[in-house]
């Protein structure tokens, strides 16, 4: 991180500057040492961003391919392929300090492991999203709140489309996969965010695989393992999204109930039929709405997908994703 700090940054300076004990947490932190660790972000970015043009495919040769601390980039393109690479989360050098985030402020970081912006006919398959080296366990913390400095695995934002997610392997992170990113995007992501998520193995993730705002989404023959300590819910249900989950697989630990599959964030009709939670079907919604029934979700997305290729029984899911999905296994 070194080569990337601005001169006149001193973290030791800004957690004495911005300390709630001093700041407060009603206004965002400005000043001297904020200018320093935005300039200091603004250099690691030029470093680690990795931009793909269109009409382009990266695949990782051999089984232990990968990229580690860098973000790819899939901005404003167009026919792109990235396969069979390990993509461990880069490190934000310069988390910001935001003491209106929540009750207690929080620590706010950038950089995906790959981001797909504005982009189309984008395919992500037999890849692996991780923290790798660096997971949230092995991160201090500073004014009693966790220093985060991973952002999300995946995000696929800002008017994207046509974007399919397969045989993926998304493990041991927080905030994994986002699909819009605002619920002010409606004038770029209206129509667009179709997304097909299959196969994919959700490992230890606490949340959004996928959140979801306006995109129609496709979710199917996906796989979730979940760990108690960490999870807070896996679909979550945003602003105008259509979300369509089915035949997915869960495994839940002993404490953790059905209900907390679905997270509602707007009011939005999803479609969710045929999944399986340790063994048993299950009616993911039906859940949901016992569990919190001021905030019920509503039934019917609206919309049949119609470009599926392999569906596999519920029942076959864990054994078919769990030997085959992710970095090292294309056959």
């Amino acid at each position: 991180c070194a080569p990337y700090a601005a001169p006149g940054y001193d973290f030791d300076r800004y957690l004495a500057d911005y300390d709630p004990a001093v700041w407060g947490r009603d206004t965002p932190v400005s000043g001297p040492q904020e200018d320093a660790r935005a300039a200091s972000a603004a250099n690691q970015a030029a470093a680690i961003q990795a931009y793909v043009p269109s009409d382009t495919t990266v695949v990782g040769v051999g089984r232990n391919a990968a990229i580690r601390g860098a973000s790819l980039q899939i901005k404003d393109a167009d026919n792109v392929i990235v396969r069979n690479l390990t993509l461990e989360s880069p490190l934000d050098c310069f988390p910001q300090w935001d003491p209106t985030d929540g009750e207690r402020g929080a620590w706010n970081s950038e950089y995906d492991a790959a981001v797909v912006h504005g982009s189309t006919h984008v395919w992500l398959d037999h890849n692996t999203f991780t923290d790798g080296r660096h997971p949230d366990s092995s991160l201090p913390r500073h004014y009693g709140e966790l220093y985060q400095r991973h952002d999300g695995e995946l995000d696929v934002v800002r008017g994207a489309d046509l974007v399919t997610v397969s045989w993926n392997v998304f493990e041991d992170h927080a905030k994994t996969l986002m699909i819009g990113n605002s619920d002010a995007a409606g004038d770029t992501d209206r129509g667009r965010l179709r997304v097909t998520l299959h196969h994919n193995l959700f490992r230890d993730v606490g949340e959004r695989a996928p959140r979801v705002r306006f995109g129609r989404v496709d979710a199917y023959n996906n796989h979730y393992v979940i760990a108690e300590d960490s999870y807070a819910y896996s679909f979550g249900i945003g602003f105008e999204s259509r979300l369509v989950a089915e035949k997915n697989s869960f495994r839940l630990p002993p404490g953790v109930g059905p209900g907390r599959i679905l997270k509602k964030w707007s009011e939005a009709p999803l479609t969710a039929v045929r999944n399986h939670v340790n063994g048993a079907e299950t009616d993911l919604v039906a859940a949901h709405n016992a569990d919190n029934p001021d905030t019920p979700l509503q039934r019917d997305a609206g919309w049949t997908p119609a470009l599926r290729t392999r569906v596999d029984d519920p029942r076959a899911v864990p054994g078919v994703v769990v030997p085959r999905a992710g970095a090292g296994r294309i056959r």
